[in-house]
């Protein structure tokens, strides 16, 4: 487990990092250019498109964990939207909240007896 706490603290370090040089070169102007390659159909818009789907697949379970109570729903909608950034910090603390309990930590406490 902290094996995989080290990569999620990687992971939200470079993303946050390459964030913030993206967003200081070139603004917040992400939705244009994200949808734009979609409609290109080519490679970045299938790329856009894929990752697009692992977003909505990984609100939906973050939803799902919280048995789509409104902080359930309300975290898969930030989950979907901020992407690895969100969740890496998300599973970070869900990972000492369910003290390293795999089970738990997929599934949620209320799943589990």
């Amino acid at each position: 487990m902290n094996a995989f706490r080290i990569f999620l603290v990687a992971v939200f370090v470079v993303i946050a990092g390459y964030t913030l040089v993206v967003v200081a070169s070139h603004g917040l102007n992400l939705l244009p250019v994200f949808f734009g390659d979609m409609t290109r159909m080519e490679w970045p818009g299938q790329f856009n498109l894929d990752f697009m789907c692992m977003l909505l697949l990984a609100g939906l379970w973050v939803s799902w964990r919280h048995q789509f109570s409104v902080t359930g729903v309300v975290l898969g909608l930030v989950a979907v939207f901020g992407g690895a950034l969100f969740l890496s910090s998300y599973r970070f603390v869900e990972s000492f909240r369910t003290k390293g309990d795999m089970r738990k930590f997929l599934l949620g406490a209320a799943r589990v007896p």
